[in-house]
């Protein structure tokens, strides 16, 4: 498996992980409204789960690419990982909103 199959099945895992956890991000929100003043929440979770997976999926890239010597992520790198989280967000809405 070459490290782009890796870095998508990292994004995908990710993308599970985060999912399985959106319970308890609803009772965070619930609990600290007052404080967060979220308008809706089930928005909220999903952008609070793409920004983990981009964030996750750009410093697992940078990794894989000082393993190799190749330097940091360049900007055209950034957007492989964005479009690899992107082909996911029909499931990700699908599973938040539903």
């Amino acid at each position: 498996m070459g490290w782009e199959e890796d870095l998508q099945a990292m994004i995908t895992n990710t993308v599970e992980l985060a999912i399985s956890q959106k319970d308890s991000y609803f009772k965070e929100i619930e609990a600290s409204n007052q404080l967060l003043n979220v308008k809706d929440p089930k928005e909220y979770v999903f952008g609070l789960i793409m920004g983990q997976v981009l964030m996750g999926g750009i410093g697992t890239l940078a990794s894989i690419k000082m393993q190799q010597g190749l330097g940091n992520p360049t900007p055209q790198d950034q957007l492989m990982v964005r479009d690899m989280l992107y082909k996911l967000v029909p499931q990700i809405r699908e599973r938040i909103f539903e």
